[in-house]
């Protein structure tokens, strides 16, 4: 029977709050021509309610000496963004948000977002219902012009949807 190795962490979330934590994964330099610099993956979770409030424990397989983590703390109309890095058994969170790239999307009308497809289906965006927390997830489909499989998320009209990218600070490109 195969075991998958990993380690575990809890939070609790108030009342009208729901968290959802992403790991940021670099990609290695020999793949940097066919890859984005980063990507992200969202922790599997458990949830247990106590009271109005929610334990939620988070899952990292396989993790790294020093794991660095995104917290996007999705309440009422708003969204915190935090970061932390899980070294061995301890997850530190920096006192203070820090500045994080994001658009809130809307539309008119229905609406389909591209990005490049990675096998493991890690992405450098990550687009949300801030409603459910819940990503939207692509279809992929093969682009017949360049011959390469391809992503896309269908995007509802009328919704309003939260995506985030991570980037390095050096790097001012327009977002997503």
């Amino acid at each position: 029977m195969e075991s998958i190795q990993g380690k575990h962490f809890s939070i609790t979330d108030p009342e009208g709050v729901n968290t959802v934590i992403y790991r940021i994964n670099k990609t290695a330099k020999e793949y940097l021509q066919d890859y984005p610099k980063y990507t992200v993956e969202r922790l599997v979770s458990t949830e247990e309610l106590k009271g109005n409030l929610k334990r939620k424990t988070f899952f990292i397989d396989e993790p790294d000496y020093e794991e660095q983590l995104l917290f996007l703390s999705f309440g009422k109309e708003k969204v915190v963004v935090n970061t932390g890095v899980l070294e061995e058994d301890k997850v530190k969170i920096s006192k203070k948000p820090v500045p994080i790239k994001f658009d809130t999307l809307y539309f008119e009308k229905e609406e389909y977002k591209e990005f490049q497809y990675t096998p493991n289906f890690k992405r450098p965006i990550s687009i949300i219902d801030p409603e459910t927390t819940e990503e939207v997830k692509p279809v992929l489909y093969m682009d017949k012009e360049t011959n390469e499989v391809k992503g896309k998320c269908k995007l509802k009209p009328y919704k309003s949807y939260f995506a985030f990218e991570i980037r390095d600070k050096k790097d001012e490109k327009g977002g997503c």
